[in-house]
């Protein structure tokens, strides 16, 4: 009977201490999953127990090497927060890093970002010709950094360029648009916003140059992305109506040879 009791006892001790041990008293979080160089990183958290004078411990490391290390204060309500500058000596390696916090002794908790350094290598401006079937062709300068492109077409039935790229990093491209090839217009003839779709998700850009004859787009995207739609509201005319126009001035001048040869021969 005893050895029952101690059983059932033992039983209960482990299935009430274990998520005590399996939960972790301290979270941790960064205010974006990409940061590039000179931008800042929020690295923030909470403890679920203050355990008084005791700070939180946080250390960033790239590819197993440390770049940031601070100790933290927690405030009363059990939050800390942390804010770094991504630049410096240490910050020269892209890729994956990763936030470390610790609390105490056994209490941690990790995070990872993706980091892109600056280059010294100036982002080559190139042309794409694009098809545009029976209009022929349109150029659209363009340059991109984490990526390549691998083509660029036209989509009449949505008014859209769609533009595809092999993202080998986050990046963005930048596209000089002709306004007679895609435009974005209101009814009253001023300009409007295009509508970014990477991968099925709408996306935001940046505006850098508008005249009356392009438009420069820039568009940020993440490692992995591929297909770049912008969508307006015009695009280059349909081949179908010129083909018409011209099969029908065709018939008639052929009807008016044909008549004026059948009014010579009588």
């Amino acid at each position: 009977m005893k050895t029952r009791i101690i059983s059932g006892f033992l039983i209960l001790l482990i299935v009430f201490t274990l998520p005590v041990f399996a939960e972790s008293l301290i979270s941790v979080k960064t205010d974006s999953n990409s940061y590039k160089e000179g931008e800042t990183i929020v690295v923030s958290g909470k403890v679920s127990t203050i355990i008084t004078g005791t700070p939180v411990t946080i250390q960033i490391f790239s590819q197993g090497n440390l770049v940031d290390i601070a100790q933290i204060t927690v405030a009363e309500d059990g939050s800390y927060s942390h804010t770094v500058i991504a630049e410096g000596p240490l910050w020269s390696k892209a890729g994956e890093y990763t936030v470390k916090t610790t609390f105490g002794k056994e209490n941690i908790a990790e995070t990872q970002f993706n980091f892109s350094p600056k280059t010294d290598t100036p982002v080559a401006t190139k042309t794409f010709e694009v098809d545009a079937g029976n209009q022929g062709t349109f150029d659209v300068q363009y340059s991109i950094e984490g990526g390549i492109v691998k083509n660029m077409l036209i989509d009449k039935d949505i008014f859209a360029l769609i533009v595809v790229i092999e993202s080998t990093d986050n990046g963005s491209i930048s596209l000089e648009i002709p306004r007679e090839a895609l435009d974005a217009k209101k009814q009253d003839k001023t300009d409007d916003t295009f509508i970014i779709i990477i991968d099925g998700i709408e996306a935001p850009y940046q505006e850098t140059i508008t005249d009356s004859n392009t438009r420069v787009i820039t568009i940020n995207f993440e490692q992995g992305d591929s297909d770049i739609e912008i969508i307006g509201t015009t695009i280059i005319p349909e081949f179908g109506t010129i083909a018409v126009m011209i099969l029908v001035i065709g018939m008639i001048t052929t009807i008016v040879v044909t008549k004026n040869k059948f009014q010579i021969h009588i």
